[in-house]
């Protein structure tokens, strides 16, 4: 899982090893075109990663007795779909970007895709003495190349029943680095068994309740050690925050129950390049860039969750299926006291 989160926040940061001076040759054509091309290129990746953080959040619709606990393993794979893979570059929209073959656009990988064959455009920058200049540079392709096909998250996830009904739930995923790239994430969140109100001795099939729910990722990739431009603290700094709404329902058997939900997900995301970056405009002449530019993204939608939950004694097993723009099945092992 961890291996694949850094496969992602390295695309995140433009595929850093594609070649040195092709950021270079971005960042020379105008901080506009280098923003443009770093929305279309990062955005599916940060929305994916939303869908795979605030899933997994609930395993039944009953909450425990009062004064109960629950400590959870969480593994998320949210898939990756076609449609996020590719997206369409149209020079009308960029400055000083053009097709080789002068193509008014083509298909081109965003971080969670792969161009094969490798894809060049032209890059036009304004040089102090020749004037205009032009430099052929490859588009970076994206974690597709190492046949990456699903974005897993886990994280450990905790509930204490502090009222009859009433659940207070956290999940942490502890930041680690690896490589010069740190991962963290944690969140926070409340749900309520609206059946649990109804008079005791009231007969219901289903028990109902609600979820409300906030979590955080942030992640962080230093490459000043990779001389990709001159210059220092050279970073992509990438966060997301999703808040999740559920309506749950949920047979109530003592071992083994079934679940279904429908909610509906919104979420941010911020990505940065920060840093500064010592661009060369031509042969004698460099351009000195502080923090170049952030990409920021707001995705929403609706989400429908269908899953089972299995209990023996103090120990519980779910597994769930939620349909969204990025499709994510969980698994969770539970204990319960």
């Amino acid at each position: 899982m961890k291996k694949t989160i850094i496969l992602i926040v390295l695309a995140l940061s433009f595929q850093m090893s594609f070649a040195q001076q092709n950021l270079n040759d971005l960042l020379a054509a105008g901080i506009n075109d280098a923003q443009q091309f770093a929305g279309q290129y990062v955005l599916p990746a940060t929305d994916g990663l939303a869908y795979g953080i605030s899933s997994g959040w609930f395993n039944n619709a009953k909450s425990p007795e009062k004064y109960g606990f629950e400590f959870s393993i969480i593994g998320n794979a949210s898939f990756i779909k076609d449609e996020n893979k590719a997206f369409d570059l149209n020079v009308s929209d960029y400055e000083n970007i053009r097709f080789s073959d002068n193509s008014a656009s083509k298909t081109v990988a965003t971080a969670l895709g792969h161009n094969d064959p490798e894809i060049n455009v032209i890059v036009t920058y304004s040089d102090p003495i020749f004037g205009n200049q032009e430099v052929e540079l490859t588009l970076p392709t994206g974690v597709g190349s190492a046949n990456v096909n699903l974005i897993p998250t886990a994280f450990l996830q905790g509930s204490f029943s502090v009222f009859k009904g009433t659940q207070i739930k956290a999940r942490y995923f502890p930041k680690v680095e690896t490589d010069d790239t740190k991962i963290g994430l944690y969140g926070v969140g409340l749900q309520q068994e609206f059946t649990a109100w109804l008079p005791e001795g009231t007969s219901f099939p289903l028990s109902v309740s609600g979820l409300v729910a906030y979590t955080h990722l942030d992640a962080n990739y230093d490459f000043t050690k990779t001389d990709v431009v001159d210059g220092e603290n050279q970073q992509v700094q990438t966060n997301v925050n999703s808040l999740l709404f559920q309506l749950i329902a949920g047979t109530n058997y003592d071992v083994f129950n079934v679940y279904g939900a429908i909610g509906y997900l919104s979420a941010t995301s911020e990505t940065d390049l920060l840093g500064t970056y010592r661009v060369s405009n031509g042969i004698l002449f460099s351009e000195e860039i502080v923090d170049p530019f952030s990409v920021k993204s707001d995705t929403s939608g609706v989400t429908a969750t269908l899953g089972a939950n299995l209990k023996l004694g103090v120990f519980g097993l779910n597994a769930s299926y939620t349909l969204a723009d990025f499709d994510t099945a969980s698994l969770g092992i539970n204990l319960m006291f």
